[in-house]
């Protein structure tokens, strides 16, 4: 049963990679904004384009992982 809950949590196809990463860029961008809010001027900013930078690097690690996933799935069909 708890493997079954666990499967839930990993992020098997590129529609769900998409889909976390919208998750994590509509946070960041909430998160900035209170930057900007809490410290206007080059700071805030500084801080808005750090959250919003993680995003990309976080979206090109899950993207690059489903597809070594998928491929490590294929060669092992392969194999079999």
């Amino acid at each position: 049963m708890l493997r079954k809950f666990g499967r839930l949590f990993i992020i098997k196809t590129r529609f769900e990679a998409f889909a976390v990463i919208y998750a994590l860029s509509l946070g960041a961008v909430e998160r900035g904004k209170a930057y900007l809010t809490e410290y206007p001027g080059f700071g805030g900013q500084l801080l808005f384009l750090a959250a919003t930078g993680a995003v990309f690097i976080a979206g090109a690690k899950i993207l690059d992982a489903v597809r070594m996933d998928q491929q490590a799935r294929e060669q092992a069909e392969a194999e079999a």
